[in-house]
């Protein structure tokens, strides 16, 4: 398998997970040709500038934080919550760079993570059977049959709710919501535990505290202390979605021009990203894709559409991944090694990752891959309740982010940051931490469409935890060198 036989739509002719079926073929071509006339919504400047953070990443340079909604909603695409996720991102950024003394990549599940997979395509409700409500951009959550029919049309509403969520977080950011010298304007909102809010405001003091002798000695010059990077990120779940929205783009390094294409058009005879080496395929839907847990075959279409890209990618790992595929899968989507060019998003929940990681690592160090080494202590530990109401324990998701550290220190590895589903809003989903949510407590506000989400406390709470982590970490290893 080499690149020369990759093209934009190459993976159609490989088997499929979590497809979708139309009703309306008519439709569908309408919708995927109006998205392949749109711009990108994000650049090629911006992907390589995340391509190279991760590369630090990678490196033990720096830590990631990614985070956002289990599903976006149309109807998240206002102000109120888009601010809300992105002050808590910046919040416990904030906390994780006192922490682990390293710069923090921001990577936002925002402005696209619309689609979901699903155990099953089909759901009763009420004795009636119907479609199961897959995401926005698929089709409606009401539980009706008609609802429920997947709609071609929401993928250009999708498009465009994606567009107005990153005009508004640019804008957001370029004017100052992120500047370091206000740190205390992102506010705690519905943060009442009164430790966590000491010690939020015991660094921010110390901010504080540097800015101002920056500013005294006259090196208070550099921007980058008013604003910051957000990357936004999605499953790459839809490939008709994501295939129409994937561009033959000039390299940003590039010094001469190369043209510009969409890749709708038939390259199954030809392919430019060889013929032409100034110009690669951009997936410009988002900064980072990811292929789901559910969806990473070797000989699938997923697997094959995300080889052919050049943007940073991530892939979800769990106990039914053996060692082998997995250094199998890093040679197909990576066949050049490049450091950081894959994120690897393990997923193995709390009583599992110390039978399943140590073995994952081992093999990829074997195989001489250096990717990003990302924890989702979400999704393996989702439970129900007697009741039926799906939730996680915080307790277990903190349990698991910390086995991730200690393992990938045992080993020389770097767990290079934490992959996390959470809101801004004050809901009542994931039971524990410090303001001690019980299963009783879930019903106050639970709101979300799919999977139960941190709230803000226990977001920042998490954050801390992890930060403290780190330092004890440091002070050990401080305490056993022998200078």
């Amino acid at each position: 398998m080499t690149m020369d036989d990759w093209t934009p739509n190459s993976w159609t002719s490989k088997p499929i997970k979590q497809d979708v079926l139309y009703g309306d073929p008519q439709g569908l071509q309408s919708a995927l040709t109006k998205l392949g006339k749109l711009p990108p919504l994000v650049t090629t400047q911006e992907i390589t500038s995340l391509k190279e953070s991760l590369r630090n990443v990678a490196l033990g340079k720096a830590f990631v934080l990614q985070g956002g909604d289990c599903a976006e909603l149309f109807d998240y695409c206002n102000q109120d919550m888009i601010e809300a996720k992105v002050k808590l991102l910046l919040q416990m950024s904030l906390v994780l760079i006192w922490g682990a003394n390293r710069p923090v990549v921001r990577i936002a599940r925002i402005a696209g993570q619309f689609a979901k997979p699903r155990s099953s395509p089909m759901e009763v409700i009420d004795g009636v059977e119907m479609p199961s409500f897959r995401g926005d951009n698929i089709n409606g959550f009401p539980a009706s049959p008609e609802s429920r029919k997947p709609d071609p049309s929401r993928l250009v509403s999708a498009y465009f709710h994606s567009a107005a969520t990153l005009n508004y977080l640019r804008a957001s950011l370029s004017s100052g919501l992120a500047d370091l010298h206000s740190p205390l304007d992102w506010g705690l909102g519905h943060v009442i535990t009164p430790s966590i809010k000491e010690k939020y405001e015991h660094i921010v003091n110390r901010v504080k505290d540097a800015l101002r002798f920056m500013q005294t000695v006259g090196i208070d010059t550099d921007r980058g202390v008013e604003t910051v990077d957000v990357y936004t990120s999605h499953e790459g779940l839809l490939l008709e979605y994501e295939q129409s929205l994937t561009r033959l783009l000039k390299n940003p390094s590039s010094a001469a021009t190369a043209s510009t294409t969409t890749a709708t058009t038939d390259h199954n005879n030809h392919n430019p990203q060889h013929s032409n080496p100034l110009a690669s395929y951009y997936a410009t839907s988002a900064h980072f894709i990811w292929i789901g847990d559910r969806t990473r075959q070797l000989d699938g279409a997923h697997v094959e559409f995300f080889r052919g890209i050049v943007n940073p990618i991530g892939i979800k790992i769990g106990p039914s991944m053996t060692p082998s595929d997995l250094t199998h899968l890093l040679d197909v989507v990576n066949p050049t090694r490049e450091v950081g060019k894959v994120t690897l998003i393990s997923r193995y929940g709390a009583s599992k990752i110390a039978d399943y990681l140590p073995a994952h690592i081992a093999a990829v160090q074997a195989s001489g891959h250096i990717p990003v080494w990302q924890c989702d202590p979400m999704h393996g530990n989702t439970q129900s309740t007697p009741s039926g109401v799906k939730t996680r324990h915080f307790s277990d998701i903190l349990s698991e982010l910390k086995q991730a550290l200690e393992i990938h220190r045992a080993a020389g590895s770097f767990l290079g940051g934490m992959h996390l589903e959470l809101t801004g809003e004050a809901v009542t989903e994931c039971v524990g931490g410090a303001a001690g949510l019980t299963e009783e407590g879930l019903g106050e506000r639970y709101t979300t469409f799919c999977d139960p989400r941190l709230n803000e406390k226990q977001a920042l709470e998490l954050a801390f935890l992890v930060a403290g982590f780190y330092r004890d970490m440091d002070e050990k290893d401080e305490s056993a060198s022998p200078l």
